[in-house]
């Protein structure tokens, strides 16, 4: 199994949990696993426009954005490392 790590802001929606174990042999089948187990959870992390991940959520594969490897098709193995953490923007 994967491990998950959630930010606070994705919690509530997996059961107020940091991290989970979560099953799937890529991103999008990890999501997957964790909605079954968590109703909703997969509309708070899924833009259903494009397909991917909501613009205001970073995704990473064993510390690698997966945006630049295969998106939520990046192969996950066991004892990968996936990680949701809120986009940040602005300032001066």
């Amino acid at each position: 199994m994967a491990q998950v790590h959630l930010p606070q802001l994705l919690r509530p929606a997996a059961g107020g949990e940091r991290v989970v174990a979560a099953t799937g042999g890529t991103v999008r089948e990890v999501i997957q696993d964790l909605d079954r187990r968590h109703p909703g959870f997969a509309e708070r992390v899924l833009d259903e426009q494009t397909g991917g991940a909501r613009a205001f959520l970073n995704v990473y594969a064993n510390d690698e954005d997966v945006r630049y490897l295969q998106g939520l098709d990046t192969p996950v193995a066991e004892q990968d490392i996936i990680t949701f953490l809120p986009a940040v923007a602005g300032g001066r």
